[in-house]
């Protein structure tokens, strides 16, 4: 940080208060429902845990409320077995007041390889359709194609769109890049936002003392977003530095979804904003019951809650996703291996370089990090190669931002599978074929369908079907109905609760239960 800077801040906070006048309002972005769950509690929370303080959130003061990446789908589907389109009607209807914003991840959404453009498309009209307004977009090679024709799509539909720098360090991520890559989203996208996206929590104060300036100088007006992770300890001083540096909006998790994994609490980064005089519409008092609604839910499930990690300059190397982490010791525990995760990270950090330094966001992390593991486990280095890291280096998923290193691109493409050609094939619709498998489905499965292979939707559709929770517990409205068909004789009876009528038609042929 500057020195005037410091000096500011230490003086306010010895004094305990916020210093003289009055300065410009710092807006914030909720990420708990988002991106705080999903770096803490490996994007566990359920839709009746949202329910549970949807009202709260409507009523905070949030600028925006981040929803919903493609993550949040492949979570709901696979292991929640929750439909995350009524997850996302649910929450829109009952947060009128409320902007919720969805993330689009390039033309991958929730799988490894790129999807034909008429399934992006829908996507972005089925965002709309279901409610949001405020959509943005991000590529892992910061290649603007790859997403430009969801926000322009997004923004014909009139929802307000954000364009994601995405941020790392190496010899070619400089600001001067980052700069064109923000300038070709006005340019291609005309993007209404400008989201500095810090997954890796990659920022330190020196390096966002250039950044910010460069970026804010060349958006003209559009809001410069800040979103960065505590990963290193330093993401709290890294979001007072970029607020005075003139960011405008800053991506925050309310504790104890927050720090740690994730980013850095509400609670502590508007105090600090006011106490530096800036205006902060936020209610604290909503804030603090979502807080302790957050905590009950981790106390009464065993979820872990956001605890400030310790600076680690080996982060710098690696630069591996918190989730990632846990997973890479997992593997390697398993395999009899966990002495050598240091080994690891340096391989993590060796095979990034000779990839031409992909950011460490998915899914380029997951590329990244499967090959490192190959080549500790197999004591070979590139002798096994997976099917998606040979893809990249094809250039598959875009254009990388340098050459590839010569030696292992040539062992990716001579053991690398024979069966990938080396350009890709245009890309086929694929919605005429789900219509024609599905007729009797809508869109929003049809697109679930897209991304999720064999019996994944089949078994989500069935679990919702049936009110089954992702612990194999029935719904408590379905044990309801269940006790009251049980306890109801031939004939019809009803049951009403405030706007819910439950009414069984029970007759000793047919049963029928309606909700009404």
């Amino acid at each position: 940080m500057t020195t005037h800077t410091q000096v500011n801040i230490a003086e306010v906070m010895s004094r305990g208060g916020r210093p003289p006048g009055s300065r410009r309002e710092v807006k914030i972005i909720d990420t708990t429902l988002r991106d705080g769950h999903q770096s803490l509690w490996a994007t566990r929370m359920r839709t009746e845990h949202m329910l549970s303080m949807v009202e709260e959130f409507d009523a905070a003061g949030f600028e925006h409320v981040d929803l919903v990446a493609p993550i949040q789908f492949d979570v709901a589907v696979r292991y929640l077995k929750e439909d995350p389109w009524e997850r996302v009607r649910l929450m829109h209807e009952h947060a009128p007041n409320t902007k919720f914003r969805a993330l689009i991840r390039s033309k991958n959404l929730a799988t490894f390889d790129f999807l034909p453009d008429d399934v992006i498309e829908a996507w972005v009209d089925r965002l709309v359709a279901n409610g949001f307004r405020v959509i943005g977009a991000f590529d892992g090679l910061n290649d603007v194609a790859n997403i430009s024709t969801a926000l322009r799509q997004a923004k014909r539909l009139g929802a307000e769109t954000f364009g994601a720098v995405s941020f790392c360090e190496s010899p070619v991520h400089t600001d001067e890049l980052f700069v064109a890559k923000a300038q070709e989203l006005i340019e291609q996208a005309d993007v209404d936002r400008i989201m500095l996206k810090d997954a890796g929590g990659l920022l330190t104060p020196d390096r966002i003392r250039t950044l910010v300036p460069a970026l804010k100088s060349v958006i003209g007006d559009r809001p410069l977003e800040v979103h960065t992770h505590s990963l290193t300890g330093l993401a709290p001083l890294v979001c007072l530095e970029a607020v005075e540096l003139g960011a405008d909006s800053l991506h925050t998790s309310i504790a104890p979804l927050a720090s740690g994994n994730g980013q850095p609490s509400t609670q502590g980064t508007v105090r600090d904003l006011r106490a530096l005089g800036y205006t902060v519409n936020v209610d604290d008092d909503r804030v603090a019951e979502i807080s302790q609604k957050i905590a009950k839910i981790a106390e009464d499930e065993g979820k872990p809650v956001g605890v400030p990690h310790e600076y680690t300059g080996m982060h710098y190397m690696h630069q591996t996703p918190g989730g990632m982490l846990s997973n890479f010791q997992s593997q390697l525990e398993a395999a009899g291996l966990a002495d050598r995760f240091d080994e690891l990270m340096q391989e993590v950090a060796r095979v990034r370089a000779e990839l031409a330094y992909p950011i460490m966001i998915t899914p380029f992390a997951q590329h990244v990090g499967t090959q490192a593991v190959m080549n500790v486990m197999s004591g070979e280095r590139y002798r096994v190669v997976p099917n998606e890291v040979k893809k990249y280096a094809l250039g598959y998923y875009g254009t990388p931002l340098a050459p590839l290193d010569p030696e292992a691109l040539e062992k990716i493409l001579a053991n690398g599978s024979a069966n990938i050609p080396e350009m890709p094939a245009p890309l086929e619709p694929m919605l005429p074929s789900l219509r024609e498998r599905y007729p009797d489905e809508d869109i929003d499965l049809w697109l679930l369908r897209a991304q999720f292979a064999g019996t994944q939707v089949d078994e989500m559709k069935k679990a919702v079907a049936e009110g089954i929770t992702a612990d194999g517990a029935r719904t408590p409205t379905l044990d309801l109905i269940t006790a009251l068909y049980d306890s109801t004789p031939a004939g019809r009876q009803v049951l009403t609760s405030g706007d819910l009528r439950i009414a069984i038609d029970k007759d000793p042929r047919i049963a029928t239960v309606k909700g009404e």
